[in-house]
């Protein structure tokens, strides 16, 4: 088999926690002094670091007021993240499939580590995934690298035997900057078109037909 090891993103990617980010970005912001902004342009940050979705939202450069939104949105997300969590219906058939056939999984996330791990543990899905790499595991979130190059790190595997799986520009954008192969699933806001700007070896609809193409699924 090709590749022996699989990284993937999370949101929209292997779940879907659009209502609790939403509500914990609203409060943020109010907290903050900024009116209630609509769900479709917070659903577009999906995926990017607190700091650059608070800029992106508001337009508002000031790193102090981009920290303060940060601390917020733990705030709120501490307290609803997990329970308005899912995971797409094919993630754990996909997931299962990996680790029968002993392929290395991991997560790269601008998510915390910690609230990762309470997902997971919530669908009884941490065995599936040998590494995580939360948002507070790395110094700069991607697009950087970094984390997918500690990962290949420590499974010592050369980069064309990794494929990353994700759902955003950012995680497009991710890919590339590693080196490693990137394949696209439309189950976020990024259109194919927009994924298939960027080096892939395809775009799906999500990950059962990236499994059926890619993999003896």
């Amino acid at each position: 088999m090709r590749y022996q090891a699989v990284i993937f993103d999370f949101d929209y990617t292997l779940g879907d926690a659009t209502e609790g980010i939403v509500q914990s970005v609203r409060h943020g912001l109010k907290k903050l002094g900024w009116g209630p902004m609509e769900r479709e342009d917070i659903r577009k940050t999906i995926g990017l670091s607190l700091e650059e979705t608070y800029r992106r939202l508001t337009e508002d450069k000031s790193p102090e007021q981009a920290k303060l939104f940060s601390g917020y949105f733990r705030e709120m997300a501490d307290q609803i993240m997990v329970e308005q969590t899912e995971l797409f219906p094919d993630t754990r058939k996909a997931l299962a499939y990996l680790k029968e056939k002993e392929i290395l999984t991991g997560i790269v996330t601008t998510k915390y580590h910690y609230r990762m791990d309470a997902i997971l543990e919530k669908f009884q899905a941490a065995d599936y995934f040998d590494r995580i790499v939360g948002g507070e595991d790395v110094s700069v979130p991607k697009p950087d690298p970094e984390g997918v190059f500690w990962l290949l790190d420590v499974w010592k595997l050369p980069k064309e035997r990794v494929l990353y799986v994700g759902d955003s520009l950012v995680d497009a954008k991710t890919a590339e900057a590693a080196g490693v192969d990137f394949a696209g699933v439309t189950t976020g806001t990024t259109g194919r078109e927009e994924l298939e700007a960027y080096p892939c070896i395809g775009v799906y609809e999500g990950l059962s037909p990236l499994f059926e193409k890619v993999f003896d699924y």
